[in-house]
């Protein structure tokens, strides 16, 4: 007679707890190997970070074997009341948590101390796998798409009145999860322009075109929006009239207007560009009453939009963020060197990687880090010891299994036969892919540093039991699938 328990463990997917328990012995060593004093080789003495990992660690297997043993249609009936549960608990959190380093995220619990950032990942995870499952929803809709904006922005935006400006930029990662299930590309589309707008913007504001008054920075941006206005045209419409008459006319008459300002009066090119895009955008909603057609007037919508985010994000950039924030865009940027301040744990961390070479310096032999020349070594910027003590060879090792375990996971997404499985499943792989892509960029210097975890490296129980719980929860619904094809 088979039990139930029997069926469990034969429709596990084994290959994903394998990857799992590599990548969690891989950091544990890691933790070790940066956290080493000379001298001190007991790991496992809890009064040492490699220590207090190792308990984390066990307690994560117990925990992912809770996990397993729950009936897996358990997720799905309470996961709002999982939600609001951590909702409530982010609110609290920001009154009772105590200041550290400047942010009230972590609840202390005599010598263990909790960052419920971390867990109402999962959390909203499953509220939106339940609410994207029901009858009723159409991602079209905007009820619908109100509703998954807010599951998204809620945490989001607690976690920011906690001062937790990084771990609440992760949650951005379930717009690929909407995209997935049917979200427009155009919004995907408007997420990567509004990014594009705020480097370039930023990058290039205090360069100027020739001997011409423009503002390269500007320049670029809002040739862009006319640029993608007119392409939108054409992608949406299969119009090449109007696509030739917005690209077209506005090269032609930039190219002019440069002449003239180049070798005549000189003015800033932008002031046509203004002009340009009052004429597009008037010409959009013209097209768009006199063929009646919704697609002119978002395209319009959107040229409006991103010329109000371009204005506007050079406002918050330069009286909303703080000092420090803006440095951190600046280093990442090229503006600033600052190598003594904000792009010194970055400057630091590169040193050590680079000095790895090819197959490293061997483990506990790592100079930079044993001397602690990297800041946060066993948190944030635990790739660093990597590089250094396992060489090229060993980051790439590292790589190459997240690679594969989100691989896996897409794989186990697709064959979901519910709605509920596989947006769940998504979401672990977003939100994986996400600390994934900011942490070794981070690290390496290629995107700000904002202060977030490696998956099941870096050090801290909250982070490796956030993880833990994403993963095997998604596993139990997994090996469910069977009983409801």
């Amino acid at each position: 007679m088979v039990t139930r328990n029997d069926s469990l463990w034969k429709t596990l997917d084994w290959t994903t707890i394998c990857i799992y328990l590599i990548l969690i012995v891989a950091g544990w060593f890691s933790v070790c190997g940066a956290s080493y004093d000379y001298g001190d080789r007991d790991f496992l003495d809890f009064s040492t970070r490699a220590g207090r990992q190792f308990v984390w660690i066990v307690c994560s297997f117990g925990l992912g074997f809770v996990l397993l043993m729950l009936e897996d249609r358990m997720y799905d009936m309470f996961a709002y009341i999982i939600y609001i549960g951590f909702v409530l608990l982010l609110i609290v959190t920001i009154f009772i948590a105590p200041d550290t380093k400047g942010s009230r995220s972590w609840l202390v619990m005599g010598p263990v101390s909790l960052q419920p950032a971390e867990f109402a990942k999962f959390a909203t995870a499953l509220a939106l796998a339940k609410y994207m499952n029901s009858y009723s929803f159409n991602i079209k809709k905007e009820k619908s798409a109100l509703a998954l904006g807010l599951i998204i922005l809620l945490p989001m935006l607690l976690i920011i009145g906690q001062k937790e400006t990084g771990s609440a930029l992760v949650y951005l990662a379930f717009f690929l999860v909407l995209y997935r299930e049917g979200m427009p590309g155009v919004v995907l589309f408007a997420g990567v322009c509004a990014v594009l707008y705020f480097v370039v913007g930023i990058r290039f504001d205090e360069i100027y075109i020739a001997d011409t008054p423009t503002p390269l920075g500007e320049f670029i941006v809002l040739l862009l929006v006319l640029l993608f206005a007119g392409g939108m045209v054409w992608v949406y419409r299969k119009k090449w009239k109007p696509a030739r008459n917005i690209i077209g006319g506005s090269l032609l008459i930039l190219l002019i207007a440069y002449l003239i300002s180049e070798y005549w009066i000189h003015f800033s090119l932008v002031w046509v560009q203004w002009g340009l895009c009052i004429i597009t955008i008037g010409y959009l909603f013209y097209l768009a009453l006199g063929e009646r057609q919704r697609s002119y007037f978002l395209i319009a919508l959107f040229a409006i939009g991103s010329i109000g985010f371009l204005y506007s994000s050079s406002y918050v950039f330069d009286n909303v963020l703080k000092p420090h924030q803006q440095v951190r865009i600046k280093v990442v940027l090229g503006l600033e060197e600052d190598l003594i301040g904000a792009g010194y744990n970055v400057n630091q961390s590169k040193i050590a990687i680079g000095s790895g070479g090819l197959t490293g310096k061997g483990f506990l032999n790592g100079t930079q880090t044993k001397l602690k020349y990297v800041p946060e070594q066993d948190t944030d910027f635990i790739f660093c010891t990597v590089g250094e003590e396992q060489g090229f060879v060993g980051a790439a090792a590292v790589l190459v299994a997240f690679l594969v375990l989100i691989l896996r996971l897409i794989a186990l997404a697709e064959r979901q036969p519910s709605t509920f499985g596989r947006v769940y499943g998504y979401s672990v792989v977003s939100i994986i892919l996400f600390h994934l892509f900011i942490n070794v960029g981070m690290v390496l210097g290629l995107t700000p540093v904002i202060g977030i975890p490696l998956p099941f490296f870096s050090y801290g129980g909250s982070s490796l039991w956030g993880f833990t719980i994403l993963l095997f929860i998604f596993l139990r619904i997994d090996s469910g699938r069977g009983r409801r094809l």
